[in-house]
């Protein structure tokens, strides 16, 4: 089972998690557009649409680095229009950009309300939208949302009202789309961690290096983004994943891989139900 010859269009892949699942689909040969606004190094956040298309190149893959800001439609057509004329076509289309500030109302400027809801929310019907009529000729098409189950408790919006209908915004489209192209066999699915993810965002947001202790490397996404990509899409759509369940049932057991530096319970995600907790087999605890 592989992603050989198969294209990828990942928004916001320059870094962290998108760039882990653009790394695992090289790693089979498969062809991926990294779009994405970052072309310069930013000091707190590393990795440019550039040097993720050499990585991806290094990892035995093909890469198109395109300059693209989601909010903006006509950028977005012609990322995807690139990415067509290079390689063919579109078969899995992942909306990994996001944009995250964790403030209660009053503390939330609408200038940032509107680059959350535009960037999470309408970015990813966007994208999806202009991605859908490729994907329809594709053998084994995918849309995959880096979105949260839609766990409607109070306590996920208290905190950040704003951030939280943005994220649930993109699970939305997730649980729409999936019943709008069932008859055209396209799988939408959101997938979403467990446990917190060591990404600039954790380091910069959600706790420093002592929640980045406490997370899992990227490439368990990855992993489970790859395993979403290899099941059928007709059989395979409208579900809110969690990266460890996918994997599981998989058949993988040890996870300490992911998180090799961690001593003790792992930081459990927002948006993760309760439920999904309690099941687990792995050591988490809330920080939120």
């Amino acid at each position: 089972m592989s992603l050989k010859g198969k294209t990828l269009f990942i928004s916001g892949g320059s870094r962290g998690i998108g760039l882990a699942i653009a790394l695992r689909a090289a790693r089979d040969g498969a062809n991926v557009t990294i779009a994405a606004k970052t072309a310069e190094p930013h000091p707190k956040l590393p990795g440019t649409i550039y040097s993720a298309a050499q990585e991806i190149e290094q990892a035995g893959g093909k890469a198109l680095p395109v300059l693209c800001d989601i909010r903006e439609e006509a950028q977005v057509a012609e990322a995807v229009a690139k990415t067509v004329e290079k390689f063919g076509g579109i078969d899995i289309c992942v909306n990994n950009a996001s944009a995250i500030q964790l403030t209660g109302t009053l503390e939330t400027d609408m200038k940032r309300y509107d680059l959350m809801h535009q960037i999470n929310t309408r970015g990813t019907f966007l994208v999806s939208k202009i991605c859908i009529p490729h994907l329809k000729l594709a053998n084994n098409p995918h849309i995959l949302n880096l979105a949260p189950p839609l766990d409607m408790k109070a306590k996920w919006f208290k905190n950040h009202v704003a951030y939280t209908m943005a994220k649930f915004g993109m699970s939305m489209c997730t649980l729409g789309m999936s019943a709008e192209f069932a008859k055209d066999g396209i799988a939408v699915n959101s997938l979403w961690p467990i446990s917190t993810i060591d990404t600039a965002a954790v380091r910069n947001l959600l706790g420093g290096a002592t929640v980045a202790a406490m997370s899992r490397s990227p490439d368990i996404m990855a992993d489970a983004a790859h395993a979403i990509f290899m099941r059928p899409s007709r059989e395979t759509s409208g579900n809110f994943y969690i990266d460890e369940e996918v994997l599981r049932a998989e058949g993988v057991s040890d996870f300490a891989i992911y998180a090799p530096g961690a001593t003790g319970p792992l930081a459990g995600d927002f948006f993760v139900p309760d439920e999904v907790f309690a099941n687990s087999e792995t050591k988490v605890r809330s920080i939120y």
